[in-house]
This record gives structure tokens, sequence and C-alpha cells, in this order.
């Protein structure tokens, strides 16, 4: 088979959580320029219908699904009705995730800690479980986690570290559970990104300039990085051009974490 053509999604279906706006969006964009069908999961229906219009206009066929994913029952009723209304997943990206808080560790209240670890690591789980099962059943599939470079290095501007707790632990959850799967034709990857210029941090960099030309200085690329630069990666990963990788988590960054 011609390499170019183990890119190709045809007749595969896709899940993306996340997937209306920033890195899920793009995506969701590169699978569906693949020939994938692909639901994308969100909060805001508004946001899932401008996605799904947007994907649709450039060929693609895509469906959505609203939910909060920041409540792990939630995620597990999500993963049900997708296998109920769409069929099977056969790649699933777990793309949800955020802080959303800076308390200090000494000042963090239990539900506070508990809430970030679900939205970053349990809702994943949820998600991996149900719709890789199915996977396991037919003998091939895809899960891709979206973890972060903060799982490697702490953050100067955050407090609790609850993000950078949960976001390592989904590196090693991806680790194990693609350990387990390997002989059973479902991979498990994930992807590490640094800083990329998604909408809602271009707004938070309009408040706060000089954190962008802080973030910058510490990227030997010396800029951060563009939603799209991360599509090519996520479509190699849930494609048959990475069958023999699987339990890989893989850094892109601009170099980041190479200072």
């Amino acid at each position: 088979m011609p390499v170019l053509d183990r890119f190709r999604l045809d007749g595969r279906r896709a899940l993306v959580t996340g997937g209306s706006r920033g890195l899920g969006l793009e995506m969701a964009r590169a699978l569906c320029e693949a020939g994938a069908e692909v639901v994308i999961v969100g909060r805001d229906e508004g946001h899932l219908d401008d996605a799904v219009e947007e994907l649709s206009a450039g060929g693609g066929r895509a469906f959505s699904l609203a939910a909060d994913l920041a409540d792990g029952d939630e995620a597990a009723r999500m993963c049900a009705l997708a296998l109920q209304s769409f069929g099977p997943i056969d790649i699933a990206i777990n793309n949800v995730g955020g802080r959303r808080i800076n308390f200090a560790t000494e000042e963090m209240p239990l539900e506070e800690w508990r809430r970030i670890v679900e939205l970053n690591l349990t809702q994943a789980f949820v998600c991996t479980k149900v719709l890789g099962a199915p996977m396991l059943e037919r003998g091939w599939g895809r899960v891709i986690n979206v973890a972060s470079i903060s799982g490697f290095v702490a953050g100067k501007p955050m407090r609790g570290r609850s993000y950078e707790t949960s976001k390592a632990a989904l590196a090693m959850f991806t680790k194990a559970v693609a350990a387990d799967w390997a002989p059973r034709g479902v991979t498990v990857n994930a992807i590490a990104p640094g800083t990329f210029l998604t909408d809602a941090n271009r707004r938070w960099f309009h408040e706060r300039p000089e954190l962008k030309t802080e973030i910058e200085a510490t990227v030997p690329m010396g800029r951060l990085g563009e939603p799209s630069e991360i599509a090519g990666l996520a479509l190699y990963l849930a494609s048959d051009a990475s069958s023999y990788m699987t339990g890989s988590v893989v850094v892109i960054d601009g170099g980041r974490l190479l200072w």
C-alpha cells in the first residue's frame, strides 16, 4: 500500500471530545479530511452547531453530542449514547481537559482537587473503557489521549498542581492501558502539547501580553503553536500509518522541554 494511503480513514468513525473549538476542532478537521465520519462532543450546543457546519462545509461528515464531561457519570452517558446513535467508534480522541482554578496547594479545597482530576483524568478513563471495549471485540481501534507538557514540568504561573498531577497520571494511564491492549489490536497513545494559540489563549494573552512574551522566551522555536499544527500528529496516531506505535506520549511543543 502506498504510504499516503495508510493515512486514509475511509470507513472509520471517530469521536473527539472537546471537538467544537481549539485543538479538538483541528484534530476533528484532519480526521474528516482523511475520510472519517466524526462525532464531536462539547458543552455548548451553539459552538457544536457552528463546528459541524464548518466541518461539513469542508466536505466532511460530522455529527455532534452535547455533554459536560467534567462529571464521570455524564461521560459514561455520552459514550453509551454515542455507541447507540452512531454505531461503532473506531477512533477515540480524549481531548477534554483544563485547570480552570488557581488555588495554592495549601489552600485548595478537596472538592476543587477532585473536580480537576475528574475533568482531566477520570473522564478519559471512562471514555477509554466504554468506547475501547467494543474496539477490543473487533480487534482494531485507536485511543488518543491529550495530555500536556505540564505532566512533565511544573508551570510557573500555576498553583495547586492538580492540573500537572492529573496530566502526568493521564500519560501513565495511556502507557498502562497500551500494554494491556497491545496484543488485541487497539493502540493507545497520547499527545502532550505545549502552549498553542487557541482562541482561549489568545483572549488570555490579550489581557496579559507580557505573559505571551514570557512563554515564547522559553520555546526554542521562539513562538507558540498554531492549532492547525497538531492536526497531522493526530491523524498519524489515528491511522494505519502508526500501526506499530502504542504507549507513546508524543510531545509537540516547539522544543519547550529541551531547555
